[in-house]
């Protein structure tokens, strides 16, 4: 599974572990991706979307029809 949010874009982003004595090493911060199943009442069928914790809570907030739109609006398949 791909670590980027369908509705809002978002993906891991990279830097540095700092140790004590400031030796650097590489590391990455993922978003908190969750896979999750709605029912678009337009089109009469379930859909599967990878979106992240706030995305979630942004579909909660607009509805999954306008969610769609957006995600459609970006140029993603769905």
């Amino acid at each position: 599974m791909s670590a980027h949010c369908q509705l809002t874009g978002v993906k891991p982003v990279f830097g540095n572990n700092a140790s004590h004595s400031h030796r650097r090493t590489r590391r990455r911060w993922d978003p908190n991706i969750q896979r999750r199943r709605y029912w678009l009442e337009s089109e009469g069928r379930h859909v599967r979307l990878t979106l992240s914790a706030r995305a979630i809570k942004t579909i909660d907030k607009i509805g999954i029809e306008q969610a769609v739109a957006r995600i459609r609006a970006r140029g993603e398949k769905i």
